[in-house]
């Protein structure tokens, strides 16, 4: 969808080299071919965390949850919020500026000043909520500053937001540029948040679809309607929402965003959240007919970061299409569950070219199967690759005598294994596959009720 939705101090001399070897650091290309930005990224977040005593790695996970360090070229996100860390003009873009005395435009293109700046709001957010330094050295004592550094504003999205930061930090997360942060015990400090229900968990749920937690839109971001009466529910379309599910319904209750859908989808786990009533008209497709005549489904993530499009959440989103495809007897078809960019009169590309549509058609026309098979190879471990096919990047390995699930099967390249010679690959998670010359899966080729990829 692209919606668009405080301790000033001067930099040291050694800070400001610092940040500038940073942000002028060459892009070294990694064996795929892409640019990686993961040591001048890691040393902005030494630097940054350094220069205003926050954890070092609850830095690198904020931005994780907000854009997975991903720069984005510069270009705005969700809510307006710019860089890795998804400073937002309208609050925390602001704040950085003030703080750090850099120049919006710096903070808004430069990764490296992106990271100080957060770092800089997020401690002030710390000094009114009179963290003292002993306590800033213990990560769970920055909760209320994650959760305020979110800008939800509703608690219970507010704890959606600072429960997946420190969800991170107790998983552990390897960005797709490299910088990586290892697990560790986290014991959340919730303080008034921990009486919020959580959208995703615990809370209230949709009335119009169970699987869903309801987490209200402003007002101000759709009309009050009685669909379907006068404006039949004739369409889905499909959104990106260019930042995080918590981001997204956090700004969807932003009265000054002008912009809601009806539901938005997470990446990690397919998690539902229902931000406007079906009855009622989300303000999503930039155009009043199309508006009034569908339902809109955002989904967390960037259109040109295909990590974002996982099993979990196309299977979570078609199940969600098929349910509305069934209450409004909605066509299940291209012709009528669209992407964004099919609108009239769009000006945006969402969901984009790496959404797979032939793969999210069959789910929502119930071919929802998911296969198994096991991995027999002459060496110890078999190649991943990124797609379907010998040419391209190896992403990984699996064990000989593992067993894999099958999420879908596509025609890639030729090969001879263990059971054959065939161009199948199976895709077995998100932009992985291996051939199914070594997989025994049961079935020669194609797996009865398991979508194509």
């Amino acid at each position: 969808m692209s919606v668009r939705s405080p301790h000033r101090g001067r930099l040291l001399l050694t800070l400001t080299t610092a940040l500038t070897v940073a942000v002028a650091s060459p892009a070294v290309a990694d064996p795929g071919g892409t640019p990686a930005h993961a040591a001048p990224l890691s040393a902005a977040f030494d630097t940054a965390a350094a220069r205003y005593d926050v954890p070092r790695d609850l830095l690198a996970a904020l931005g994780y949850a907000e854009s997975r360090l991903d720069t984005h070229g510069g270009t705005a996100g969700a809510a307006g919020g710019y860089g890795p860390m998804n400073l937002t003009a309208d609050r925390t873009l602001d704040e950085a500026a003030t703080l750090t005395g850099l120049g919006r435009a710096v903070l808004r293109t430069e990764a490296a000043a992106n990271v100080l700046g957060a770092a800089a709001v997020l401690r002030s957010y710390a000094d009114q909520a009179s963290l003292t330094a002993a306590a800033r050295d213990d990560v769970n004592g920055w909760y209320g500053a994650v959760a305020r550094y979110g800008g939800a504003g509703d608690p219970s999205v507010a704890r959606l937001y600072a429960d997946t930061v420190y969800d991170l930090l107790r998983v552990g997360f390897v960005a797709p540029r490299g910088e990586a942060v290892a697990g560790r015990p986290v014991a959340l400090r919730r303080g008034a948040l921990e009486r919020a229900a959580v959208p995703g968990g615990v809370g209230t749920l949709s009335t119009d679809y169970g699987p869903a937690a309801w987490a209200p839109a402003s007002t101000s971001n759709y009309t009050v309607a009685s669909r379907p009466g006068s404006h039949p529910v004739n369409r889905v379309v499909i959104h990106f929402a260019q930042g995080s599910y918590a981001g997204t319904v956090s700004w969807f209750q932003n009265p000054a965003a002008q912009a809601s859908a009806h539901y938005t989808v997470r990446s990690s786990d397919g998690a539902v959240t229902q931000s406007v009533r079906e009855k009622d008209i989300a303000w999503h497709a930039g155009n009043w007919t199309y508006n009034t005549q569908s339902i809109g489904i955002e989904h967390e993530g960037y259109v040109d970061n295909p990590a974002w499009f996982t099993d979990a959440m196309y299977r979570a989103s078609a199940t969600l299409t098929r349910n509305l495809a069934a209450k409004y007897g909605i066509p299940r078809d291209r012709a009528h569950i669209i992407g964004h960019l099919e609108v009239p009169g769009a000006t945006h590309t969402d969901p984009g070219p790496n959404w797979n549509w032939t793969y999210y058609l069959q789910l929502v026309n119930g071919i929802t199967g998911i296969g198994s098979g096991t991995v027999n190879t002459s060496a110890s471990t078999l190649n991943v690759r990124s797609g379907p096919g010998s040419s391209y990047p190896v992403v990984g390995s699996v064990a000989d005598g593992a067993t894999v699930s099958i999420y879908c099967q596509a025609v890639g390249s030729t090969v001879t294994g263990p059971y054959g010679t065939t161009s199948v690959w199976n895709r077995i998670g998100t932009n992985r596959y291996v051939s199914d010359a070594y997989l025994l899966t049961g079935h020669d080729g194609y797996i009865p009720n398991v979508p194509r990829c």
